[in-house]
This record gives structure tokens, sequence and C-alpha cells, in this order.
């Protein structure tokens, strides 16, 4: 299962996504900013408000929206460090 535990806004519209296998992804996701739900993503100062929620394990944002963990796994550019492998 593909669980988010840290999420970080680079800029607007662009996440930088932590998973509990170490996978680090690099995703904007400005073409999915549409919608009622997505639609106010569209301000930078609202999108910055993204977080992780624990018992969802996936990007979440105060007004509901949130994206599925397997397409921000999916998505993006990998970037995987030795440090953040697990040895377990």
């Amino acid at each position: 299962m593909d669980v988010v535990i840290d999420v970080s806004v680079k800029r607007p519209y662009i996440l930088e996504v932590r998973f509990a296998d170490g996978t680090r992804r690099t995703i904007d996701v400005e073409r999915l900013l549409h919608g009622e739900m997505f639609e106010p993503l569209r301000d930078p100062s609202f999108f910055a408000k993204a977080a992780v929620d624990p018992v969802l394990g996936t990007v979440v944002w105060p007004n509901g929206a949130d994206l599925s963990p397997e397409f921000l796994h999916g998505a993006g550019a990998v970037s995987r460090r030795p440090e953040e492998r697990s040895s377990a």
C-alpha cells in the first residue's frame, strides 16, 4: 500500500511527497485543479495548506480535497535517497 508520510509545497501546484517505503516524488498537480472541490486549490495560499491525513495516508486540504496515495505514488519524478531506504 502507498502511504504518504510527509508532504511539502515547493511552489504553487508542486508537491514533494514522501512515502513510507522511502520513495519521494515531486508532482505538479496543476492540471488536476478543476471542478468544485479542486478549484479553491488554484489560490496559492490555500494550496500551501496541503497536509498529510494520517488516517487516509494521503495529501489533503482543509476543504476536504484529497489526492489518492496510489495516484501520487505513480505520478511525478522519483527521487530515492539512500538515507530514506528502510534497512528493516
